[in-house]
Formats: structure tokens, sequence, C-alpha cells
């Protein structure tokens, strides 16, 4: 899926980059597997803003991707490809044998009218879900599961993929797209395949106008702040503070490492990513 520059006819088309949108074959979505997106703008219950810089953007509907890919042992036949407005990556519609319509994450390469399925001792063919325990080492791997029968988080987003390194006992050994390499229970399905729209990460955004449209608001940046509002705050000049890079938590940025070396699933993780 190549991107595409526009004629600068004005200043703010001069580095604005798009997507061609080739591969989508439907414009309108299907309307049974829609909700209703409500916006908080970054704000709880009480009304107060808990997230930063969230607040306006395009209107926008849900569409429920089977993440879990629940539908074992029942073919199915895409239809569709289509654009998901909430993530980075293609959605596939999908009509199984019994008629039910499910929306998947479109694997690189994935058609209209390719068969697919989830389940076991199945082909490795793009699209297919199946456990680590069928799956040959080597292969590229996404959609992976956290713990046998959950849900899906890991590897959802445009362009990633994770390899399959090994497999010893009950254990899969990933290597995962952040450089991490973590082990995962055999039983944890994953869908065999890249996740689709690579080029999404050589996308310039190109004016602010277009951050607005994705329900981003303007950022002040610490140092310009005063000492009650952030740690890096205060100084004449541009001092940029005693303190190191942090949040307006306090919390070290630009790198350091914070996770908690007590956690349970660190036993899991066979090396740490790259820095």
């Amino acid at each position: 899926m190549p991107v595409k520059r526009r004629r600068p006819t004005t200043p703010a088309q001069r580095y604005y980059m798009v997507s061609t949108f080739e591969e989508i074959t439907r414009d309108k979505p299907h309307k049974p597997l829609l909700e209703t997106l409500r916006k908080k703008g970054g704000r709880n219950n009480l009304g107060r803003v808990t997230a930063k810089h969230r607040g306006g953007g395009e209107r926008r509907h849900y569409r429920l991707i089977d993440f879990r890919r629940e539908k074992r042992e029942v073919p199915g036949k895409v239809v569709s490809v289509e654009y998901d407005p909430n993530r980075s990556a293609r959605v596939a519609l999908v009509c199984y044998a019994d008629g039910e319509y499910r929306y998947v994450l479109c694997p690189e390469g994935l058609a209209v009218g390719d068969q697919i399925q989830a389940g076991r001792n199945l082909p490795v063919r793009n699209g297919n879900a199946m456990p680590f325990s069928d799956i040959p080492a080597g292969v590229e791997v996404h959609n992976v599961q956290f713990q046998p029968n959950g849900r899906s988080f890991l590897v959802r987003s445009a362009g990633t993929s994770a390899q399959l390194m090994a497999k010893e006992e009950k254990w899969a050994v990933l290597r995962l797209p952040s450089g991490e390499i973590r082990k995962f229970d055999l039983g944890c399905y994953a869908t065999i395949g890249k996740v689709s729209n690579p080029e999404h990460k050589d996308i310039s955004i190109g004016k602010a106008g277009r951050v607005r449209h994705r329900g981003r608001r303007p950022r002040v940046r610490a140092v310009v702040k005063n000492p009650v509002d952030h740690p890096m705050g205060g100084g004449e000049g541009k001092t940029s503070g005693g303190r190191h890079p942090c949040s307006a938590k306090g919390f070290p940025a630009k790198g350091a490492r914070t996770r908690n070396r007590k956690k349970k699933s660190s036993r899991v993780i066979v090396q740490r990513r790259k820095r």
C-alpha cells in the first residue's frame, strides 16, 4: 500500500502525506458490527481531566473486532478489506460457513475471496489462527494471546509481527517487535502473518489541524512551565531546571527503566527489550 504526497498548493500541504487506500474494497462498514463510541475528552466520572491533551476529533463508530478468534473449526471467506479509524491496521470482514459475519485484523497479503480459519491442525497460511503448539519455529505471527482462552493484546498495530523462535517443554519463545524475547504458554493462540498497512510508519502528518482531527489537543513543553506545574519548570531564560528529564509526576523519561523487577511476569521474560 503506497503513500502519496499532495501538490503543495498551500504551505500546510507541503509535508502532507496520506495513504492511497488501494487495498480498501468497501466504503461503508457492516452495521451489525458497529457500536457507538462516546468521547470523554480525557475526563473521569467526576468531570476531572485524568488524561491530558485529549478532546475534539472526528466522530467515529467502533468496529467490534474478533481478537479472541473464538470461531473455531469453522471456515470463513474474506468479504471485504476495510478502513478502521480506531487503529492503524486494516480490518477484514469475514463471512463464516454458518452465515455469521465478524471483523478480524487483516494480515498483509490477505485479499477478498481468501479462506481463513481458527483451530487445531490447520495449514500455516496467512490469516489462520492456531495455538503455538501447532506453529513451526521461524514463522511470523501477530494478534498474540497472553494466556490461553484469553483476549489477544500483543502485536496488533500496523506492519508489526513477532517471530516464533523455539518451543521448549510447555513454553513457546517469541521475539516481539520491541526486541523483547518472552515465553508464552503453548496453548496461546496467534494469527499467522504480519499485520497489514506497513507504510503507516512513513506517513507525515504535515499540519497541526490533522492532529486535532485525531482528538489530540496542543501540548505545552515542560521547560516553559512554572515550578508549581512541572518538575522541569521555572528558571531564568532557557534553563531546563536541575531535574533530569521526567514527567509531570516526577517519573524519569528519555529511556530510563521504570519496570518493577518484582512483577510476576518477569519470570517469563528471557531478554529485555533494547534501550
